[in-house]
């Protein structure tokens, strides 16, 4: 697992996410303030970024429009990315 800074619009969600607006101000004002602390996980699947945690992470930054995410990525098989669609 590597620690990378990925571009937002390369990650894709495929699960429908629920965020809490209030939580996702928070964070935009912290991510405003000290930058982000935590990356978000993501599954690398044949060169494609999959994210399924970090959802009000991911959208402070996508509102603060920030090109870049810090990702711990995974590499994955795509019967693993499958276990995480079920």
């Amino acid at each position: 697992m590597q620690i990378m800074e990925l571009p937002l619009a390369q990650i894709r969600r495929p699960l429908p996410r629920r965020t809490d607006p209030a939580k996702v101000r928070q964070l935009m004002a912290s991510i405003s303030t000290i930058g982000q602390q935590e990356p978000i996980e993501v599954l690398e699947v044949n060169g494609q970024y999959y994210g399924f945690s970090g959802c009000h992470r991911y959208e402070a930054l996508q509102r603060l429009e920030r090109p870049t995410i810090r990702c711990r990525v995974r590499r994955a098989t795509p019967e693993v990315l499958r276990l995480h669609l079920a």
